[in-house]
């Protein structure tokens, strides 16, 4: 049986733990050759391993989306290795819960930097590759519901992924017509090794309970999502953003 992604080229970055460990995972399964890229080369020698045992096939790459150097090298090395990138899964971003009125300009260049400057400079640089192959792809940027409704502490992050929203109509607009789509999920709380203790404690139960099913997210929550992106069901999508938060959005405060 051929599957949905047979010999299609991925690229999933901050793919060495999280949510980006789960997406390359779930595009292996699917039939694509992944680049798994990452800081943290280390984690992604055990990702290339797991990946390998499921007879799937993915090349690490050492990845900082901060540096413009080391994203041109990645791509490189990626269509060097495995091909022409059809799928890039912008998912690199970090969080961090700080009071507004106590946020240092360090702490905004270091989440913007990353959570929309990063994801900027990696999707400009993969759209330049698609257009020069000439086959056209996807671009998933990974979001967020804080995007589009705001909580406390997050501020610095909400404005990241807002931003990144944002970018994906944008490049939408203007890649369109290079075959290329650009469309954007934006996720609830879903359950990781990042965050699994914190939403143990009350104040995680109570957070919890604002959702209106009840529930976190689990990482397969929102593997159809991106298998629909990734492949040929979602051809007439572009600029799209797509929310799996089990109805949290309707209800942040």
């Amino acid at each position: 049986m051929t599957l949905p992604l047979q010999d299609r080229v991925a690229l999933v970055t901050g793919a060495s733990s999280g949510l980006g460990r789960h997406f390359a995972v779930t595009l292996a399964k699917a039939g694509a050759k992944v680049a798994v890229a990452a800081r943290r080369s280390d984690r992604l020698a055990d990702l290339v391993e797991d990946i390998a045992a499921l007879d799937g096939h993915a090349l690490p790459i050492t990845l900082d989306v901060t540096d413009a150097d080391s994203v041109t090298e990645a791509i490189r090395v990626a269509e060097t290795e495995l091909g022409a990138i059809g799928i890039l899964v912008n998912n690199a971003g970090i969080v961090q819960a700080k009071p507004a009125l106590e946020i240092e300009e360090a702490d905004w260049e270091a989440v913007v930097g990353t959570n929309l400057t990063g994801a900027w400079r990696v999707a400009r640089e993969t759209a330049r590759h698609m257009v020069r192959m000439g086959q056209g792809g996807s671009i998933i940027n990974i979001a967020s519901i804080l995007g589009e409704g705001v909580t406390r502490l997050l501020s610095t992050y909400a404005i990241s992924k807002a931003g990144v929203i944002q970018m994906t109509k944008a490049l939408a607009l203007e890649l369109a017509r290079e075959n290329i789509r650009v469309n954007a999920m934006a996720p609830g709380y879903i359950e990781t090794e990042l965050n699994r203790d914190f939403f143990a404690t009350e104040a995680g139960q109570a957070l919890i309970r604002k959702i209106p099913q009840r529930r976190l997210g689990k990482p397969s929550d929102l593997d159809g999502v991106l298998l629909l992106l990734a492949g040929d069901d979602s051809a007439f999508m572009t600029g799209s953003v797509i929310t799996v938060d089990g109805g949290h959005g309707l209800a942040i405060p």
